[in-house]
């Protein structure tokens, strides 16, 4: 029997912008995917963690950026909050990649529960925020931007 994901998707991470919910369900593959090479103990384990942290931090900046586009593009009032939650997050990731490279304390299982949490709390209080914003707009009449 496959054993369960360390997360799983479920419609309560829906924001309703389809763009941002593909995003969201990818970060939380590559979470998964981080937690799975944690429980391994080897070496191939240890490279694919660096492989998959690589892409993660490439994967959440890319999404930062998408999202902060659309808050920008709506006018969200609470951009620029959105924008340093984001940035001290990056700096977060960095802050414990660098520790995994130079062999510092670093502890991938609480890394990835750390990443599952914050991505998870993120979603269901700023995320949701600024979702309720654009689709308060877009019954006003007052959006169609496709988003």
């Amino acid at each position: 029997m496959a054993e369960e994901a360390f997360i799983v998707w479920d419609e309560r991470y829906i924001i309703g912008i389809p763009v941002v919910d593909e995003q969201h369900k990818a970060l939380l593959d590559l979470t998964n995917e981080l937690y799975e090479a944690c429980r391994k103990g080897d070496e191939a384990a240890r490279e694919q963690f660096k492989d998959t942290i690589r892409r993660t931090v490439d994967y959440v900046k890319f999404h930062f950026s998408n999202e902060e586009k659309i808050l920008e593009r709506v006018k969200y009032p609470k951009a620029g909050e959105q924008k340093q939650q984001h940035e001290c997050f990056v700096r977060k990731i960095l802050e414990e990649v660098h520790n995994f490279q130079t062999g510092k304390t670093f502890v991938p299982n609480q890394f990835v529960r750390f990443l599952r949490d914050w991505i998870l709390e993120h979603i269901a209080v700023s995320d949701r925020e600024y979702a309720d914003y654009i689709h308060r707009l877009k019954k006003e009449g007052a959006l169609n931007l496709g988003v």
